[in-house]
């Protein structure tokens, strides 16, 4: 089977990179900018909060080893969605909860979840995800790529990444490639 691509904006990319690259199914995920008015954008620029871009991850994955629905599961539980333009002490329209669907079955799939997690009061607050169409994907600096894998020692990765992977990990044990079992 082809493989299929979907984006997430859930805070910081180094956060959702690495937990995005543990799940069984998922052969590629890349850093970069997406949502924005500048052709090309730079770290610098996108942080300057002008831009209209989110730090998002773009994830190859093969949909007969994990659904598109799977990933918003591992979407919806790794970030908060009912903070507006923020993610922990990360603040700026960077940092919004997005998802940039790549077909019409992704956005209405990504709709349905919203509304039965809402249904559900899973959240004590509204979702304030945003689902808006796929637009120009800005790969980000090649320092950005993989980065918890090549930085973990960093305070940033030991004090707010590694529990978020604890966190996921137990959560989605059965979704892990074998070698983060």
């Amino acid at each position: 089977m082809a493989l299929e691509t979907a984006t997430f904006g859930a805070g910081c990319f180094w956060c959702t990179e690495a937990v995005f690259q543990k799940l069984k199914g998922v052969s590629r995920v890349e850093s970069g900018y997406m949502g924005g008015t500048l052709e090309n954008p730079t770290y610098k620029d996108v942080c300057n909060g002008d831009t209209g871009h989110a730090e998002v991850i773009q994830v190859d994955y093969n949909p007969a080893e994990i659904s598109f629905e799977e990933l918003l599961l591992v979407f919806f539980k790794t970030h908060d969605p009912t903070t507006l333009n923020r993610q922990g002490n990360d603040i700026g329209t960077q940092y919004r909860s997005a998802i940039f669907y790549h077909t019409t079955e992704q956005r209405d799939q990504a709709n349905e979840m919203i509304d039965n997690l809402t249904k559900e009061l899973v959240y004590d607050r509204a979702i304030v995800t945003e689902v808006v169409p796929v637009s120009d994907f800005y790969k980000a600096e090649g320092y950005h790529q993989n980065y918890f894998n090549l930085n973990s020692g960093q305070s940033y990765c030991a004090f707010v990444i590694q529990p978020k992977l604890d966190k996921f990990i137990k959560q989605f044990k059965d979704k892990l490639k074998p070698e983060f079992q």
